[in-house]
């Protein structure tokens, strides 16, 4: 694991540096978004289909469902009651209860379980992100960062679940596999060589992502109930339940490491339109992202 996760972080690093030295005048903010769209409208959604038209489903997909949810509703209330106790201010309060209740599960966690488990585990980790986290951040999420946020806007959450493209690919894929529908050998090479450029693009657009303007020790200070509930806390709980469940062994340890996740990018697009503290949630995302490199071995290392 501790290989796999060097060569992310050297590619993540590509991303930083790219934010230094803008090379060819793209501004870094730019070529993040150009890169997200593609990977969020094209890629992904190819991915998605071809690994969920293959994939085993059963009742294990139902108890990974049910663990991302139990895993986001703790962080949600833990962070929310943390915050209301130390009476943070509503704008930082909403961008950091986010942070705290939704992980990294695709844009880090499919690289990561792909290079330590194998080809397999990404139907994990998109179940996991698409079965559950996605549908609550675009339902529950968007609740919360409008009841938190200052200039809160009026959100069909049905609507918007409906204009995320990874879903339509996913429901796609579950109807094609529940059915048995053969996946011919020319669309699965298609669809094999769009889905093998999300994993690069998305740690080169993670890295682009991260960044210390916002840093300031009060903030800091506030950032530790993330911390401790993205990467303590919530693996935690979804291992003691899942050993409830009876997830199989394998699927276990897979589904501790995505509730092991660091705080999710895609929270600031959460916070720049709910006007929270976007530059307080950046933070999150940044210092949570590199304590992961050193959690998430000791996980794995706890799991084996």
């Amino acid at each position: 694991m501790i290989d796999a996760l060097i060569q992310m972080a050297a590619l993540i690093g590509c991303g930083v540096l790219w934010r230094f030295l803008t090379p060819l005048v793209v501004a870094p903010a730019t070529g993040r978004q150009v890169i997200t769209s593609l990977v969020y409208v094209l890629f992904l959604p190819a991915l998605v289909l071809d690994v969920l038209w293959q994939a085993p489903l059963g009742v294990d997909s139902a108890r990974i469902a049910l663990l991302a949810g139990a895993g986001v509703a703790a962080g949600l209330l833990l962070s929310g009651m943390v915050y209301r106790l130390l009476r943070t201010p509503p704008a930082l309060a909403g961008a950091l209860i986010l942070a705290a209740a939704f992980p990294n599960a695709t844009y880090l966690g499919l690289p990561v379980l792909e290079a330590t488990l194998g080809t397999w585990a990404r139907s994990v980790a998109i179940q996991y992100d698409l079965f559950a986290c996605t549908p609550l951040l675009l339902t529950v999420g968007v609740l919360v960062a409008s009841r938190y946020g200052t200039a809160p806007a009026a959100v069909n959450p049905l609507k918007t679940l409906l204009a995320v493209p990874p879903l339509w690919a996913a429901s796609l894929g579950v109807v094609l596999n529940i059915f048995d529908v053969p996946l011919p050998d020319g669309l699965h090479r298609w669809l094999g060589m769009l889905g093998g450029a999300v994993v690069p693009l998305m740690l080169l657009a993670l890295g682009m992502g991260l960044h210390w303007s916002a840093m300031q020790r009060s903030t800091l200070i506030l950032l530790v109930p993330v911390i401790v509930i993205q990467l303590a806390i919530m693996p935690a709980l979804v291992w003691w339940l899942g050993t409830g469940v009876g997830l199989d062994r394998a699927w276990l340890v897979a589904v501790v490491l995505e509730a092991a996740m660091p705080s999710m990018v895609l929270g600031v697009v959460f916070c720049d339109r709910y006007q929270l503290d976007t530059g307080a949630y950046a933070m999150a995302v940044t210092i949570s992202t590199l304590l992961s490199f050193i959690s998430l071995p000791l996980w794995f290392g706890l799991l084996a």
